[in-house]
Protein backbone atom coordinates (compact mmCIF):
# COMPACT_ATOMS: atom_id res chain seq x y z
CA UNK A 1 0.00 0.00 0.00
CA UNK A 2 1.38 3.40 -0.95
CA UNK A 3 2.11 5.94 1.74
CA UNK A 4 -0.73 8.28 2.51
CA UNK A 5 -3.45 5.93 1.32
CA UNK A 6 -5.99 4.32 3.59
CA UNK A 7 -7.81 1.02 3.33
CA UNK A 8 -11.11 2.81 2.73
CA UNK A 9 -9.92 4.91 -0.22
CA UNK A 10 -12.73 4.68 -2.81
CA UNK A 11 -10.47 4.36 -5.85
CA UNK A 12 -6.81 3.56 -6.48
CA UNK A 13 -5.40 6.57 -8.30
CA UNK A 14 -2.55 4.44 -9.69
CA UNK A 15 -4.49 1.40 -10.86
CA UNK A 16 -5.12 0.61 -14.51
CA UNK A 17 -8.67 1.85 -15.29
CA UNK A 18 -9.16 -0.95 -17.80
CA UNK A 19 -10.28 -0.94 -21.41
CA UNK A 20 -13.60 0.91 -21.80
CA UNK A 21 -16.48 -0.37 -23.89
CA UNK A 22 -16.79 2.23 -26.64
CA UNK A 23 -19.72 0.77 -28.56
CA UNK A 24 -22.04 3.47 -27.28
CA UNK A 25 -23.21 5.52 -24.34
CA UNK A 26 -25.20 2.73 -22.66
CA UNK A 27 -22.32 0.28 -23.18
CA UNK A 28 -19.89 2.68 -21.53
CA UNK A 29 -22.16 3.14 -18.50
CA UNK A 30 -22.56 -0.61 -18.18
CA UNK A 31 -18.77 -1.02 -18.36
CA UNK A 32 -18.36 1.42 -15.47
CA UNK A 33 -20.83 -0.60 -13.39
CA UNK A 34 -19.15 -3.90 -14.26
CA UNK A 35 -15.75 -2.55 -13.23
CA UNK A 36 -16.96 -2.44 -9.63
CA UNK A 37 -19.53 -5.23 -9.35
CA UNK A 38 -19.13 -5.51 -5.57
CA UNK A 39 -20.10 -1.92 -4.97
CA UNK A 40 -22.90 -2.09 -7.51
CA UNK A 41 -24.38 -5.22 -5.92
CA UNK A 42 -23.95 -3.83 -2.39
CA UNK A 43 -25.61 -0.58 -3.41
CA UNK A 44 -28.56 -2.43 -4.94
CA UNK A 45 -28.97 -4.69 -1.88
CA UNK A 46 -28.64 -1.87 0.63
CA UNK A 47 -31.06 0.31 -1.34
CA UNK A 48 -33.56 -2.54 -1.53
CA UNK A 49 -33.28 -3.26 2.20
CA UNK A 50 -33.56 0.45 2.98
CA UNK A 51 -36.77 0.85 1.03
CA UNK A 52 -38.31 -2.45 2.13
CA UNK A 53 -37.69 -1.51 5.77
CA UNK A 54 -39.48 1.76 5.10
CA UNK A 55 -42.42 -0.30 3.87
CA UNK A 56 -42.26 -2.47 7.00
CA UNK A 57 -42.98 0.54 9.19
CA UNK A 58 -46.64 0.94 8.07
CA UNK A 59 -47.26 -2.75 8.80
CA UNK A 60 -45.86 -2.41 12.33
CA UNK A 61 -47.90 0.74 12.81
CA UNK A 62 -51.09 -1.06 11.70
CA UNK A 63 -50.42 -3.90 14.16
CA UNK A 64 -49.89 -1.41 16.95
CA UNK A 65 -53.25 0.22 16.13
CA UNK A 66 -55.25 -2.99 15.66
CA UNK A 67 -53.69 -5.13 18.44
CA UNK A 68 -52.70 -2.45 20.90
CA UNK A 69 -55.00 0.56 20.67
CA UNK A 70 -58.23 -1.04 19.47
CA UNK A 71 -57.68 -4.22 21.43
CA UNK A 72 -56.67 -2.36 24.58
CA UNK A 73 -53.57 -4.56 24.92
CA UNK A 74 -50.77 -2.43 26.41
CA UNK A 75 -48.19 -5.18 26.08
CA UNK A 76 -48.93 -5.55 22.37
CA UNK A 77 -48.75 -1.78 21.93
CA UNK A 78 -45.33 -1.67 23.62
CA UNK A 79 -44.15 -4.65 21.59
CA UNK A 80 -45.12 -3.24 18.21
CA UNK A 81 -43.90 0.26 19.13
CA UNK A 82 -40.51 -1.14 20.17
CA UNK A 83 -40.29 -3.09 16.93
CA UNK A 84 -41.13 0.08 15.02
CA UNK A 85 -38.32 1.93 16.81
CA UNK A 86 -35.77 -0.83 16.14
CA UNK A 87 -36.71 -1.01 12.47
CA UNK A 88 -36.35 2.77 12.17
CA UNK A 89 -32.94 2.77 13.88
CA UNK A 90 -31.72 -0.13 11.76
CA UNK A 91 -32.95 1.55 8.61
CA UNK A 92 -31.07 4.72 9.52
CA UNK A 93 -27.83 2.70 9.63
CA UNK A 94 -28.69 0.97 6.33
CA UNK A 95 -29.35 4.38 4.77
CA UNK A 96 -25.92 5.64 5.86
CA UNK A 97 -24.21 2.55 4.40
CA UNK A 98 -26.21 2.84 1.19
CA UNK A 99 -25.22 6.47 0.74
CA UNK A 100 -21.57 5.70 1.49
CA UNK A 101 -21.51 2.82 -0.96
CA UNK A 102 -23.12 4.80 -3.78
CA UNK A 103 -20.75 7.70 -3.14
CA UNK A 104 -17.78 5.37 -3.56
CA UNK A 105 -19.33 3.95 -6.73
CA UNK A 106 -19.78 7.48 -8.06
CA UNK A 107 -16.22 8.49 -7.20
CA UNK A 108 -14.80 5.37 -8.82
CA UNK A 109 -16.75 6.09 -12.01
CA UNK A 110 -15.60 9.70 -11.90
CA UNK A 111 -11.90 8.94 -11.47
CA UNK A 112 -11.99 5.98 -13.84
CA UNK A 113 -13.48 8.12 -16.60
CA UNK A 114 -10.93 10.85 -15.92
CA UNK A 115 -8.11 8.32 -16.17
CA UNK A 116 -9.29 6.73 -19.41
CA UNK A 117 -9.85 10.17 -20.98
CA UNK A 118 -6.46 11.50 -19.89
CA UNK A 119 -4.72 8.28 -20.94
CA UNK A 120 -6.33 8.46 -24.35
CA UNK A 121 -5.53 12.17 -24.72
CA UNK A 122 -1.88 11.36 -24.03
CA UNK A 123 -2.06 8.52 -26.55
CA UNK A 124 -3.47 10.87 -29.19
CA UNK A 125 -0.73 13.39 -28.49
CA UNK A 126 -0.38 16.02 -31.17
CA UNK A 127 -3.30 14.53 -33.09
CA UNK A 128 -5.75 15.56 -30.35
CA UNK A 129 -6.20 19.25 -31.30
CA UNK A 130 -6.61 18.27 -34.95
CA UNK A 131 -9.30 15.69 -34.18
CA UNK A 132 -11.40 17.46 -31.56
CA UNK A 133 -11.89 21.04 -30.44
CA UNK A 134 -10.50 22.36 -27.18
CA UNK A 135 -14.01 23.34 -26.10
CA UNK A 136 -15.16 19.73 -26.49
CA UNK A 137 -12.34 18.47 -24.28
CA UNK A 138 -13.06 21.12 -21.66
CA UNK A 139 -16.77 20.28 -21.65
CA UNK A 140 -16.02 16.58 -21.20
CA UNK A 141 -13.57 17.23 -18.37
CA UNK A 142 -15.67 19.80 -16.54
CA UNK A 143 -19.26 18.62 -17.05
CA UNK A 144 -19.62 15.23 -18.69
CA UNK A 145 -17.48 13.30 -16.23
CA UNK A 146 -19.59 14.55 -13.32
CA UNK A 147 -22.83 13.83 -15.18
CA UNK A 148 -21.79 10.23 -15.86
CA UNK A 149 -20.79 9.64 -12.25
CA UNK A 150 -24.03 11.15 -10.93
CA UNK A 151 -26.14 8.98 -13.23
CA UNK A 152 -24.61 5.82 -11.78
CA UNK A 153 -25.51 6.94 -8.28
CA UNK A 154 -29.17 6.44 -9.16
CA UNK A 155 -28.75 2.77 -10.11
CA UNK A 156 -28.90 1.44 -6.53
CA UNK A 157 -32.00 3.40 -5.48
CA UNK A 158 -33.58 2.57 -8.83
CA UNK A 159 -33.23 -1.17 -8.25
CA UNK A 160 -34.43 -0.73 -4.67
CA UNK A 161 -37.46 1.16 -5.93
CA UNK A 162 -38.47 -1.72 -8.18
CA UNK A 163 -37.99 -4.22 -5.35
CA UNK A 164 -40.06 -2.27 -2.82
CA UNK A 165 -42.71 -1.65 -5.47
CA UNK A 166 -43.13 -5.39 -5.97
CA UNK A 167 -43.03 -6.05 -2.20
CA UNK A 168 -45.71 -3.45 -1.45
CA UNK A 169 -47.89 -4.75 -4.27
CA UNK A 170 -47.60 -8.26 -2.80
CA UNK A 171 -48.51 -7.03 0.68
CA UNK A 172 -51.48 -5.08 -0.65
CA UNK A 173 -52.65 -8.20 -2.46
CA UNK A 174 -53.27 -9.81 0.92
CA UNK A 175 -55.13 -6.68 2.08
CA UNK A 176 -57.17 -5.86 -1.03
CA UNK A 177 -56.72 -7.23 -4.58
CA UNK A 178 -58.24 -4.02 -5.98
CA UNK A 179 -55.59 -1.86 -4.33
CA UNK A 180 -52.85 -4.24 -5.47
CA UNK A 181 -54.02 -3.98 -9.10
CA UNK A 182 -54.08 -0.16 -8.90
CA UNK A 183 -50.55 -0.11 -7.50
CA UNK A 184 -49.26 -2.53 -10.13
CA UNK A 185 -50.82 -0.50 -12.94
CA UNK A 186 -49.42 2.75 -11.60
CA UNK A 187 -45.84 2.11 -12.74
CA UNK A 188 -46.65 1.36 -16.41
CA UNK A 189 -48.79 4.50 -16.53
CA UNK A 190 -45.89 6.57 -15.21
CA UNK A 191 -43.49 4.93 -17.69
CA UNK A 192 -45.82 5.77 -20.58
CA UNK A 193 -46.00 9.40 -19.48
CA UNK A 194 -42.32 9.89 -18.68
CA UNK A 195 -40.70 7.66 -21.32
CA UNK A 196 -41.13 10.03 -24.31
CA UNK A 197 -39.69 12.86 -22.24
CA UNK A 198 -36.53 10.83 -21.63
CA UNK A 199 -35.95 10.47 -25.37
CA UNK A 200 -36.69 14.16 -25.88
CA UNK A 201 -34.26 15.09 -23.11
CA UNK A 202 -31.45 13.10 -24.71
CA UNK A 203 -31.96 14.95 -27.98
CA UNK A 204 -32.05 18.49 -26.60
CA UNK A 205 -29.32 17.75 -24.04
CA UNK A 206 -27.04 16.41 -26.79
CA UNK A 207 -27.55 19.51 -28.92
CA UNK A 208 -26.99 21.75 -25.91
CA UNK A 209 -23.71 20.00 -25.12
CA UNK A 210 -22.55 20.41 -28.71
CA UNK A 211 -23.25 24.14 -28.68
CA UNK A 212 -21.63 24.45 -25.27
CA UNK A 213 -18.44 22.85 -26.56
CA UNK A 214 -18.29 25.21 -29.54
CA UNK A 215 -18.86 28.24 -27.35
CA UNK A 216 -16.24 27.12 -24.83
CA UNK A 217 -13.71 26.78 -27.63
CA UNK A 218 -14.58 30.25 -28.85
CA UNK A 219 -14.09 31.67 -25.35
CA UNK A 220 -10.59 30.18 -25.30
CA UNK A 221 -9.80 31.57 -28.74
CA UNK A 222 -11.04 35.02 -27.75
CA UNK A 223 -9.08 35.01 -24.51
CA UNK A 224 -5.91 33.94 -26.27
CA UNK A 225 -6.22 36.44 -29.12
CA UNK A 226 -7.82 39.41 -27.39
CA UNK A 227 -4.69 41.53 -27.66
CA UNK A 228 -4.41 40.82 -31.38
CA UNK A 229 -8.11 41.53 -31.92
CA UNK A 230 -7.72 44.85 -30.16
CA UNK A 231 -4.82 45.76 -32.40
CA UNK A 232 -6.74 44.85 -35.54
CA UNK A 233 -9.94 46.52 -34.39
CA UNK A 234 -11.86 43.28 -34.62
CA UNK A 235 -12.90 42.92 -31.01
CA UNK A 236 -16.41 44.24 -31.58
CA UNK A 237 -16.93 41.92 -34.57
CA UNK A 238 -16.02 38.83 -32.56
CA UNK A 239 -17.96 40.12 -29.55
CA UNK A 240 -21.10 40.32 -31.72
CA UNK A 241 -20.55 36.77 -32.98
CA UNK A 242 -19.99 35.54 -29.44
CA UNK A 243 -23.15 37.31 -28.29
CA UNK A 244 -25.20 35.60 -30.99
CA UNK A 245 -23.75 32.19 -30.12
CA UNK A 246 -24.43 32.83 -26.43
CA UNK A 247 -28.04 33.69 -27.17
CA UNK A 248 -28.47 30.50 -29.22
CA UNK A 249 -26.96 28.48 -26.39
CA UNK A 250 -29.28 30.21 -23.93
CA UNK A 251 -32.31 29.40 -26.07
CA UNK A 252 -31.18 25.78 -26.28
CA UNK A 253 -30.75 25.80 -22.50
CA UNK A 254 -34.35 26.95 -22.16
CA UNK A 255 -35.45 23.95 -24.24
CA UNK A 256 -33.43 21.62 -22.02
CA UNK A 257 -34.93 23.30 -18.96
CA UNK A 258 -38.43 22.92 -20.34
CA UNK A 259 -38.08 19.16 -20.75
CA UNK A 260 -36.30 18.86 -17.41
CA UNK A 261 -39.02 20.81 -15.63
CA UNK A 262 -41.71 18.51 -17.03
CA UNK A 263 -39.82 15.43 -15.91
CA UNK A 264 -39.26 16.84 -12.45
CA UNK A 265 -42.89 17.97 -12.21
CA UNK A 266 -44.10 14.52 -13.19
CA UNK A 267 -41.62 12.99 -10.78
CA UNK A 268 -43.21 14.92 -7.92
CA UNK A 269 -46.79 15.19 -9.17
CA UNK A 270 -47.55 11.68 -10.41
CA UNK A 271 -46.64 9.96 -7.12
CA UNK A 272 -48.84 12.45 -5.25
CA UNK A 273 -51.78 11.76 -7.57
CA UNK A 274 -51.05 8.08 -7.20
CA UNK A 275 -51.13 8.43 -3.40
CA UNK A 276 -54.44 10.31 -3.54
CA UNK A 277 -56.11 7.70 -5.76
CA UNK A 278 -55.05 4.72 -3.64
CA UNK A 279 -55.91 6.52 -0.38
CA UNK A 280 -59.36 7.40 -1.70
CA UNK A 281 -60.00 3.79 -2.70
CA UNK A 282 -58.76 2.53 0.67
CA UNK A 283 -60.98 5.00 2.54
CA UNK A 284 -64.03 3.81 0.60
CA UNK A 285 -63.18 0.18 1.40
CA UNK A 286 -62.74 1.08 5.09
CA UNK A 287 -66.09 2.89 5.08
CA UNK A 288 -67.69 -0.23 3.60
CA UNK A 289 -66.14 -2.34 6.34
CA UNK A 290 -63.79 -4.25 4.03
CA UNK A 291 -60.70 -2.75 5.73
CA UNK A 292 -59.95 -2.23 9.41
CA UNK A 293 -58.70 1.08 10.74
CA UNK A 294 -55.22 -0.38 11.12
CA UNK A 295 -55.27 -1.68 7.54
CA UNK A 296 -56.37 1.74 6.33
CA UNK A 297 -53.42 3.31 8.15
CA UNK A 298 -51.07 0.69 6.74
CA UNK A 299 -52.36 1.19 3.17
CA UNK A 300 -51.79 4.91 3.46
CA UNK A 301 -48.32 4.22 4.83
CA UNK A 302 -47.50 1.75 2.05
CA UNK A 303 -48.52 4.17 -0.66
CA UNK A 304 -46.79 7.09 1.08
CA UNK A 305 -43.64 4.99 1.12
CA UNK A 306 -44.06 4.35 -2.62
CA UNK A 307 -43.98 8.09 -3.32
CA UNK A 308 -40.22 8.08 -2.73
CA UNK A 309 -39.41 5.07 -4.94
CA UNK A 310 -41.61 6.33 -7.78
CA UNK A 311 -39.89 9.71 -7.59
CA UNK A 312 -36.54 7.88 -7.53
CA UNK A 313 -37.43 5.99 -10.70
CA UNK A 314 -38.40 9.18 -12.52
CA UNK A 315 -35.24 10.86 -11.26
CA UNK A 316 -33.20 7.85 -12.38
CA UNK A 317 -34.64 8.20 -15.86
CA UNK A 318 -33.70 11.87 -15.90
CA UNK A 319 -30.11 11.30 -14.73
CA UNK A 320 -29.59 8.26 -16.96
CA UNK A 321 -30.78 10.25 -19.98
CA UNK A 322 -28.22 12.94 -19.24
CA UNK A 323 -25.58 10.32 -18.39
CA UNK A 324 -26.04 8.58 -21.75
CA UNK A 325 -25.56 11.88 -23.59
CA UNK A 326 -22.37 12.57 -21.61
CA UNK A 327 -21.13 8.99 -22.12
CA UNK A 328 -21.63 9.29 -25.87
CA UNK A 329 -19.38 12.33 -25.92
CA UNK A 330 -16.71 10.48 -23.93
CA UNK A 331 -17.01 7.50 -26.26
CA UNK A 332 -16.65 9.76 -29.28
CA UNK A 333 -13.35 11.02 -27.85
CA UNK A 334 -12.17 7.51 -26.99
CA UNK A 335 -12.87 6.33 -30.53
CA UNK A 336 -10.37 8.77 -31.99
CA UNK A 337 -7.16 7.15 -33.13
CA UNK A 338 -3.67 8.67 -33.09
CA UNK A 339 -1.77 9.33 -36.28
CA UNK A 340 -0.55 6.04 -37.75
CA UNK A 341 3.09 5.23 -37.06
CA UNK A 342 4.41 2.78 -39.61
CA UNK A 343 8.03 3.91 -39.48
CA UNK A 344 10.54 1.07 -39.58
CA UNK A 345 13.63 2.78 -40.99
CA UNK A 346 16.66 3.56 -38.86
CA UNK A 347 17.32 7.18 -37.98
CA UNK A 348 20.58 8.76 -39.13
CA UNK A 349 23.48 7.69 -36.91
CA UNK A 350 24.49 11.28 -36.19
CA UNK A 351 23.50 14.87 -36.94
CA UNK A 352 21.99 15.05 -40.40
CA UNK A 353 20.35 17.57 -42.70
CA UNK A 354 16.59 18.08 -42.57
CA UNK A 355 15.02 18.97 -45.89
CA UNK A 356 11.41 19.99 -46.50
CA UNK A 357 10.54 19.71 -50.23
CA UNK A 358 7.24 21.54 -49.76
CA UNK A 359 8.97 24.77 -48.71
CA UNK A 360 12.55 24.25 -49.84
CA UNK A 361 13.82 24.65 -46.29
CA UNK A 362 17.17 22.98 -45.59
CA UNK A 363 18.34 22.78 -42.00
CA UNK A 364 22.10 22.38 -41.85
CA UNK A 365 23.30 20.45 -38.78
CA UNK A 366 25.06 22.42 -36.07
CA UNK A 367 23.77 25.84 -37.12
CA UNK A 368 21.23 28.31 -35.77
CA UNK A 369 18.71 28.68 -38.59
CA UNK A 370 15.91 31.25 -38.56
CA UNK A 371 12.70 31.12 -40.59
CA UNK A 372 11.18 34.52 -41.35
CA UNK A 373 7.86 34.97 -43.10
CA UNK A 374 5.07 37.52 -43.27
CA UNK A 375 2.56 34.87 -42.18
CA UNK A 376 3.43 33.04 -38.96
CA UNK A 377 1.17 30.17 -40.04
CA UNK A 378 3.56 29.43 -42.95
CA UNK A 379 6.63 29.13 -40.76
CA UNK A 380 4.69 27.15 -38.14
CA UNK A 381 3.60 24.70 -40.86
CA UNK A 382 7.25 24.17 -41.82
CA UNK A 383 8.13 23.46 -38.18
CA UNK A 384 5.28 20.93 -37.96
CA UNK A 385 6.59 19.10 -40.99
CA UNK A 386 10.19 19.18 -39.74
CA UNK A 387 9.04 17.85 -36.38
CA UNK A 388 6.81 15.18 -37.96
CA UNK A 389 3.52 16.53 -36.70
CA UNK A 390 1.07 15.66 -39.44
CA UNK A 391 1.67 14.66 -43.03
CA UNK A 392 5.26 15.32 -44.10
CA UNK A 393 7.64 14.69 -47.01
CA UNK A 394 10.66 15.84 -45.00
CA UNK A 395 13.85 13.83 -45.34
CA UNK A 396 16.37 13.40 -42.54
CA UNK A 397 19.79 12.55 -43.83
CA UNK A 398 18.18 11.24 -47.00
CA UNK A 399 15.63 9.10 -45.12
CA UNK A 400 11.98 10.08 -45.13
CA UNK A 401 11.13 11.38 -41.69
CA UNK A 402 7.80 9.53 -41.57
CA UNK A 403 9.63 6.27 -42.34
CA UNK A 404 11.41 6.55 -38.98
CA UNK A 405 9.55 5.50 -35.86
CA UNK A 406 7.86 8.41 -34.09
CA UNK A 407 9.51 7.52 -30.78
CA UNK A 408 12.99 7.78 -32.33
CA UNK A 409 12.11 11.11 -33.92
CA UNK A 410 10.82 12.51 -30.61
CA UNK A 411 14.02 11.42 -28.84
CA UNK A 412 16.17 13.59 -31.11
CA UNK A 413 13.91 16.29 -32.57
CA UNK A 414 11.98 18.59 -30.22
CA UNK A 415 9.34 21.11 -31.27
CA UNK A 416 9.08 23.89 -28.67
CA UNK A 417 5.82 25.74 -29.27
CA UNK A 418 5.36 29.14 -27.64
CA UNK A 419 1.89 28.04 -26.45
CA UNK A 420 2.96 24.62 -25.14
CA UNK A 421 1.09 23.42 -22.06
CA UNK A 422 2.48 24.07 -18.59
CA UNK A 423 1.32 21.65 -15.91
CA UNK A 424 0.82 22.56 -12.29
CA UNK A 425 3.73 21.89 -9.95
CA UNK A 426 6.92 23.44 -8.72
CA UNK A 427 8.98 25.51 -11.13
CA UNK A 428 11.79 22.96 -10.81
CA UNK A 429 9.48 20.14 -11.92
CA UNK A 430 8.04 22.32 -14.65
CA UNK A 431 11.35 23.05 -16.34
CA UNK A 432 12.92 19.66 -15.58
CA UNK A 433 10.28 17.63 -17.38
CA UNK A 434 10.99 13.91 -17.30
CA UNK A 435 14.65 14.37 -16.47
CA UNK A 436 16.45 15.42 -13.31
CA UNK A 437 18.86 18.14 -14.43
CA UNK A 438 21.68 19.17 -12.14
CA UNK A 439 21.66 22.61 -10.47
CA UNK A 440 24.42 23.73 -12.82
CA UNK A 441 22.40 22.71 -15.88
CA UNK A 442 19.34 24.52 -14.56
CA UNK A 443 21.38 27.66 -13.92
CA UNK A 444 22.81 27.59 -17.46
CA UNK A 445 19.36 27.15 -18.99
CA UNK A 446 17.91 29.95 -16.85
CA UNK A 447 20.68 32.29 -17.95
CA UNK A 448 20.29 31.33 -21.62
CA UNK A 449 16.56 32.11 -21.41
CA UNK A 450 17.18 35.30 -19.38
CA UNK A 451 14.90 33.82 -16.72
CA UNK A 452 16.97 34.34 -13.56
CA UNK A 453 14.68 37.17 -12.46
CA UNK A 454 11.67 34.81 -12.53
CA UNK A 455 13.33 32.57 -9.95
CA UNK A 456 14.41 35.53 -7.82
CA UNK A 457 10.90 36.98 -7.89
CA UNK A 458 9.21 33.83 -6.59
CA UNK A 459 8.95 33.27 -2.81
CA UNK A 460 10.60 29.82 -2.82
CA UNK A 461 12.67 30.15 -5.96
CA UNK A 462 12.67 26.99 -8.08
CA UNK A 463 10.57 25.22 -5.47
CA UNK A 464 7.72 27.74 -5.78
CA UNK A 465 4.38 26.35 -6.95
CA UNK A 466 3.22 27.32 -10.44
CA UNK A 467 -0.45 27.10 -11.39
CA UNK A 468 -1.66 25.05 -14.34
CA UNK A 469 -0.84 26.68 -17.69
CA UNK A 470 1.41 29.07 -15.76
CA UNK A 471 -1.53 31.27 -14.78
CA UNK A 472 0.46 32.53 -11.80
CA UNK A 473 3.09 33.86 -14.21
CA UNK A 474 2.88 36.67 -16.73
CA UNK A 475 2.93 36.07 -20.48
CA UNK A 476 6.60 36.79 -20.97
CA UNK A 477 7.55 34.71 -17.94
CA UNK A 478 5.62 31.75 -19.31
CA UNK A 479 7.44 32.07 -22.63
CA UNK A 480 10.84 32.09 -20.96
CA UNK A 481 9.90 29.12 -18.75
CA UNK A 482 8.99 27.17 -21.90
CA UNK A 483 12.36 28.07 -23.39
CA UNK A 484 14.17 26.94 -20.23
CA UNK A 485 12.35 23.61 -20.43
CA UNK A 486 13.33 23.16 -24.08
CA UNK A 487 16.98 23.99 -23.38
CA UNK A 488 17.15 21.55 -20.47
CA UNK A 489 15.79 18.81 -22.73
CA UNK A 490 18.91 19.45 -24.86
CA UNK A 491 17.64 17.77 -28.03
CA UNK A 492 19.84 17.11 -31.02
CA UNK A 493 17.48 19.30 -33.08
CA UNK A 494 15.48 22.09 -31.42
CA UNK A 495 12.64 23.63 -33.44
CA UNK A 496 11.38 26.72 -31.57
CA UNK A 497 8.24 28.58 -32.67
CA UNK A 498 8.40 32.33 -31.91
CA UNK A 499 10.43 31.83 -28.69
CA UNK A 500 10.70 35.57 -27.94
CA UNK A 501 7.45 37.05 -29.29
CA UNK A 502 6.16 38.18 -25.87
CA UNK A 503 9.38 39.78 -24.62
CA UNK A 504 10.69 43.33 -24.54
CA UNK A 505 13.66 44.34 -26.69
CA UNK A 506 16.27 44.18 -23.90
CA UNK A 507 15.38 40.64 -22.85
CA UNK A 508 15.02 39.49 -26.45
CA UNK A 509 18.48 40.79 -27.36
CA UNK A 510 20.02 38.88 -24.45
CA UNK A 511 18.20 35.66 -25.32
CA UNK A 512 19.26 35.91 -28.97
CA UNK A 513 22.94 35.99 -28.03
CA UNK A 514 22.73 33.52 -25.19
CA UNK A 515 20.68 31.02 -27.20
CA UNK A 516 23.39 30.92 -29.84
CA UNK A 517 26.00 30.24 -27.17
CA UNK A 518 23.92 27.64 -25.33
CA UNK A 519 23.19 25.70 -28.51
CA UNK A 520 26.65 25.99 -30.04
CA UNK A 521 27.33 22.94 -32.20
CA UNK A 522 23.71 21.79 -31.97
CA UNK A 523 21.02 22.18 -34.63
CA UNK A 524 18.53 24.91 -33.79
CA UNK A 525 15.68 26.36 -35.86
CA UNK A 526 13.66 29.36 -34.72
CA UNK A 527 10.76 31.16 -36.38
CA UNK A 528 10.73 34.92 -35.93
CA UNK A 529 10.53 38.23 -37.75
CA UNK A 530 12.45 40.11 -35.05
CA UNK A 531 15.78 41.58 -36.23
CA UNK A 532 17.13 41.13 -32.70
CA UNK A 533 16.92 37.36 -33.09
CA UNK A 534 17.54 37.16 -36.82
CA UNK A 535 20.81 39.09 -36.52
CA UNK A 536 22.31 36.28 -34.42
CA UNK A 537 21.26 33.44 -36.74
CA UNK A 538 23.91 31.64 -38.79
CA UNK A 539 21.44 31.44 -41.62
CA UNK A 540 18.10 33.09 -42.32
CA UNK A 541 15.52 31.60 -44.68
CA UNK A 542 13.00 34.14 -45.98
CA UNK A 543 9.66 32.53 -46.82
CA UNK A 544 7.05 33.91 -49.19
CA UNK A 545 3.75 32.03 -49.42
CA UNK A 546 5.31 29.17 -47.50
CA UNK A 547 8.34 28.72 -49.77
CA UNK A 548 11.95 29.84 -49.45
CA UNK A 549 12.43 33.02 -51.51
CA UNK A 550 15.94 33.87 -50.30
CA UNK A 551 18.53 32.71 -47.79
CA UNK A 552 21.63 34.16 -46.20
CA UNK A 553 22.76 36.23 -43.25
CA UNK A 554 20.35 38.77 -41.83
CA UNK A 555 22.29 41.89 -42.85
CA UNK A 556 22.87 40.60 -46.39
CA UNK A 557 19.17 39.93 -46.86
CA UNK A 558 18.37 43.41 -45.59
CA UNK A 559 20.43 44.83 -48.43
CA UNK A 560 19.37 42.46 -51.19
CA UNK A 561 15.72 41.54 -50.50
CA UNK A 562 13.18 44.41 -50.41
CA UNK A 563 10.41 42.13 -49.13
CA UNK A 564 12.57 40.85 -46.29
CA UNK A 565 13.64 44.38 -45.43
CA UNK A 566 10.01 45.50 -45.31
CA UNK A 567 9.18 42.57 -43.04
CA UNK A 568 11.91 42.95 -40.42
CA UNK A 569 13.21 46.52 -40.69
CA UNK A 570 10.22 47.91 -38.75
CA UNK A 571 12.26 47.45 -35.60
CA UNK A 572 15.69 47.93 -37.03
CA UNK A 573 16.39 51.06 -35.05
CA UNK A 574 15.35 49.31 -31.83
CA UNK A 575 17.65 46.44 -32.70
CA UNK A 576 20.59 48.78 -33.17
CA UNK A 577 19.93 50.36 -29.80
CA UNK A 578 19.76 47.05 -27.98
CA UNK A 579 23.15 45.59 -28.89
CA UNK A 580 24.81 46.45 -25.63
CA UNK A 581 22.00 45.65 -23.27
CA UNK A 582 22.79 42.02 -22.45
CA UNK A 583 24.10 42.83 -19.02
CA UNK A 584 20.81 44.39 -18.02
CA UNK A 585 18.51 42.04 -19.88
CA UNK A 586 18.19 39.24 -17.38
CA UNK A 587 17.70 41.45 -14.35
CA UNK A 588 14.71 43.58 -15.27
CA UNK A 589 11.39 43.35 -13.51
CA UNK A 590 8.80 40.86 -14.60
CA UNK A 591 6.67 43.68 -15.89
CA UNK A 592 9.53 44.95 -18.05
CA UNK A 593 10.09 41.51 -19.45
CA UNK A 594 6.48 41.25 -20.46
CA UNK A 595 5.85 44.26 -22.60
CA UNK A 596 3.77 42.09 -24.84
CA UNK A 597 2.51 45.09 -26.68
CA UNK A 598 5.98 45.90 -28.08
CA UNK A 599 5.44 46.04 -31.85
CA UNK A 600 8.03 44.77 -34.23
Amino acid sequence: MRAGRTRREPVDAYADPGTPDCRGGWSYLWWLICRQPGRGLAGAVLSSVWMVLMAVAPYLLSRAVDDGLEGGDTAALVLWTTALFLVGASNAWVSVMRHRTMTRLRMDANFRTVKVVVRHAVRLGAALPRRIGAGEVVTIGVGDVQTIAMSLTMIGPGIGSVVVYVVVAGVLLSVSPLLAVVVLLGMPVIAVLVGPLMGRLQGVEGEYRERQGVLTARVGDLAGGLRVLNGLGGKSLFADAFRRDSQRLRDQGYRVGSVTSWMQALGMGLPTVFLAVVTWLAARLAAQGELTVGELVSVYGYVAVLVGPVAFLVDMGYHLSRGVVAARRVVRLLRLEPDPDTGTEDAPAGPAELYDPASGVRVVPGLLTALAGARPADTAAVIDRLGRYGATDVTWGGVRLDAVGAARVRERILVADNEADLFAGSLRELVGGRGTPSPAEVDRALRAAAAEDIVRGLPDGLDSAVAAQGRSLSGGQRQRVRLVRALLADPEVLLAVEPTSALDAHTEAAIARRLREARAGRTTVVTSSSPLLLDHADRVLYLVDGKVAASGRHRVLLETEPGYRALVARDAEGAEGSEGTEENAGTGSAEGADAEGAVR
